[in-house]
């Protein structure tokens, strides 16, 4: 299988953009073992230094998808609208879970969440460390996920669980120890197949080829989003950039939470820690606690909801939010996701 290697290498070097079943054969020999690990760094290196087209992301998130672990989730049917919130990390910023507590939030306002997440990679905390901390089981076949979706209204699909094939690419990534395309890949291959998302990029150069990639792969309602102060998230220290696709039509926009009336915090007050810390944080925030991390994960939750069609706007989408955390509905979502994801795993060992 090396011709199919060399066949996109070649045109990479000379800075070309790779017709989308070339790439699509490429990422095939690395998800069934067939490639060097030479050739997955050339290729992962080669791709981010060129820039990924929406057309590229498109075909390799597409067949990662098929090497996928199946799911029995229908996210526009019969299971209703579901989404995902998930940020690709890079920033260094070390903040608390801000996607994964607001998965917590949309799910309490009675959006179920299809969360998609792992272990941190550049930060103390990812999301899959936090939920582990509150007490949810992780390591969940399909069928347990599709029971806390339908049942908590939420359910975390593990990443290594899902993509076992990714790990043929694990060793050349790691030695690299640079971002590469595969750090963009993960959180829009989502097992459950879902239409809508809300992404968190940190570098602004990705937004845009993202979120039409998304479109490419046929999402209903998507917002990619980077943080002017170099957050992955609808930040609240500063202004974010919105790059918007709902049913055929793109629009981009500057989102200053201020307007809403949201205040402004600092980065020190967003700072989170190991998942002690941030377990603790997470259950301070949905009991009613409020401050800049509240602030932070309302804002980032209302964006999902508006994705989720279940609000028109970031204004309407606020008022939800907070109304999940404040009746108590978030910290359920949470407490019957432990529950749920506990007894499963009990019935599965």
């Amino acid at each position: 299988m090396s011709f199919v290697m060399a066949d996109a290498l070649g045109p990479l070097l000379h800075r070309e953009d790779l017709d989308p079943e070339v790439l699509s054969q490429a990422m095939e020999t690395i998800l069934a073992g067939d490639a060097t690990d030479a050739q997955i760094a050339a290729l992962a290196v080669l791709l981010r230094a060129k820039g990924e087209t929406p057309e590229e992301i498109a075909a390799l998130v597409g067949t990662m998808l098929r090497f996928t672990t199946p799911v029995d989730l229908d996210p526009e049917g019969a299971d209703g609208v579901m989404v995902d919130t998930c940020g690709t990390g890079g920033d260094r910023s070390h903040t608390y879970n801000v996607s994964t507590l607001a998965a917590l939030v949309v799910a309490g306002a009675g959006v179920k969440v299809a969360k998609h997440g792992n272990r941190a990679a550049s930060s103390a905390c990812g999301s899959a460390d936090l939920l582990e901390e509150l007490g949810v089981t992780l390591d969940l076949g399909p069928d347990g996920v599709s029971r806390c979706v339908r049942e908590a209204g939420i359910g975390f699909f593990f990443a290594p669980r899902y993509h076992p094939a990714l790990r043929f690419a694990a060793a050349p990534r790691r030695e690299l120890g640079i971002p590469t395309t595969f750090n963009f890949l993960g959180p829009l291959a989502n097992p459950a197949r879902v239409k809508r998302q809300v992404v968190g990029v940190s570098d602004p150069a990705m937004a845009n080829r993202i979120v039409r990639g998304l479109a490419e792969l046929g999402a209903k309602h998507a917002m990619v989003f980077f943080g002017h102060d170099g957050l992955d998230e609808l930040t609240t220290t500063d202004v974010a950039t919105v790059h918007q696709y709902r049913d055929g039509e793109h629009t981009t926009f500057l989102l200053d939470p201020t307007e809403f009336g949201v205040a402004r915090s600092t980065r020190d007050q967003l700072v989170g820690g190991d998942p002690a810390h941030n377990a603790d944080m997470s259950r301070r925030v949905l009991a009613g606690e409020s401050g800049a991390v509240r602030d932070i994960v309302v804002l980032n939750a209302a964006a999902a909801l508006v994705v989720a069609d279940l609000v028109t706007d970031i204004p309407g989408g606020l008022v939800v939010a907070a109304a999940s955390i404040d009746s108590g509905a978030a910290a359920t979502a949470l407490s019957r996701l432990v529950s749920i994801s506990n007894e499963v795993a009990a019935g599965e060992s």
